[in-house]
């Protein structure tokens, strides 16, 4: 009885705000990105599938599996420690991929909408990437031109 009324009243439930799997909370973030400026753009959607391809050596399948689950997770969510609670517990060269691929999602329209360039800087410092390093990553992305990393896949 009283296990009845635990579930009922959610003990045992994953609190919404719980971090989650590093690969799940990078494509969460990358959505969010993507759609911080009022809409994602088609091709900000590709450069994510491409990014999270890449990085990760998933399939296309795979893919479209995390970034749906990754949507799902970007509409449940308060705040974005969910996803950089673990992010920032990773070593220096994963953090730095993942701000990296943010940049990737923010040039791949050809612009940088203030309200993306915010929350790179504001998930860099969750996690740990120095305002320097944020910089140069992002200088080298809008030098290099985020389409570039089409030219990288299979």
């Amino acid at each position: 009885m009283f296990d009845a009324i635990a579930k009922l009243f959610g003990a045992g439930a994953t609190p919404a705000n719980a971090p989650i799997e590093p690969r799940l909370a990078v494509a969460a973030l990358l959505v969010h990105l993507a759609t911080v400026d009022g809409s994602a753009k088609p091709e900000e959607l590709r450069t994510i599938s491409f990014a999270l391809k890449d990085h990760y050596g998933l399939s296309d399948t795979e893919v479209a599996k995390l970034v749906q689950e990754a949507k799902r997770k970007d509409r449940e969510a308060v705040d974005f420690y969910q996803f950089t609670s673990r992010l920032a517990r990773l070593e220096s060269n994963e953090k730095i991929a993942i701000i990296r691929m943010m940049w990737q999602v923010v040039f791949a329209d050809d612009t940088n909408h203030e309200l993306e360039d915010n929350m790179v800087w504001r998930v860099a410092e969750l996690i740990g990437v120095s305002a320097r390093e944020r910089t140069v990553l992002r200088n080298q992305i809008r030098k290099s031109g985020a389409q570039d990393l089409e030219t990288h896949r299979d």
